[in-house]
């Protein structure tokens, strides 16, 4: 049987808490926020977004799901560590504002020397390269998000395809995580360069604030 990977989820928003409790049915995963009320929720068995299918989850199904405010214990063991963190666009500086992804992953670089990041966090074109070359790593690879809010755990579960950032080894191993805990088989899985999963990613956010 195959070892259960050691994943951990950076913040519990709609992304975060939905991928956390999509990978909790076959691996253990803890969820770390800055939050302590929604770190409690969490270890109730409680949603920190609304969603039907994650409540489902939770109530129902056997799941290795634990959420921490310590940082330390959340990075040491982690295979996979999971940067689900806002990134707000800024209109009067026309950026995106992603000072908390990077905060995050310079602190799973250095307290972890063996995971692999994998930023879900909306970012501007080719940030992943530049914190590969400023952190001088191959361990950290982008892979765009497509879920509604209220819906996300559905979405997951049922993709309309998968994008993975990156072409390494551990990409493919991300890649077959999603697809272990999806419900729908045959999904259509894609790799790419980083820079252009985040092409792919503003432009999906951009094509369907044309059709709204």
């Amino acid at each position: 049987m195959e070892k259960q990977k050691q994943i951990t989820v950076v913040g519990s928003g709609y992304v975060g808490m939905s991928l956390a409790v999509l990978l909790a049915q076959h691996n253990e995963v803890t969820v770390l926020d800055v939050d302590p009320v929604r770190v409690e929720k969490i270890n109730n068995k409680q949603s920190t977004v609304v969603d039907f299918e994650i409540d489902s989850f939770l109530n129902e199904r056997s799941l290795s799901l634990y959420a921490t405010l310590d940082k330390s214990k959340a990075y040491d063991d982690a295979d996979f560590i999971i940067v689900a963190t806002p990134t707000n666009y800024d209109e009067n500086t026309n950026q995106f504002d992603t000072s908390a992804v990077d905060s995050v992953v310079e602190d799973a670089l250095n307290l972890n020397n063996d995971a692999t990041v994998v930023i879900k966090s909306t970012l501007p074109v080719g940030h992943t390269k530049s914190l590969q070359e400023k952190f001088s790593t191959d361990r950290v690879i982008f892979s765009p998000e497509f879920l509604r809010e209220g819906s996300a755990l559905r979405d997951n579960l049922n993709p309309s395809r998968i994008v993975i950032g990156g072409r390494c080894h551990f990409a493919r191993q991300f890649a077959d995580l999603l697809e272990k805990g999806a419900e729908k088989i045959n999904i259509d899985t894609i790799f790419m360069g980083s820079t252009e999963a985040e092409a792919v990613k503003l432009f999906a956010n951009t094509h369907l604030a044309m059709r709204v």
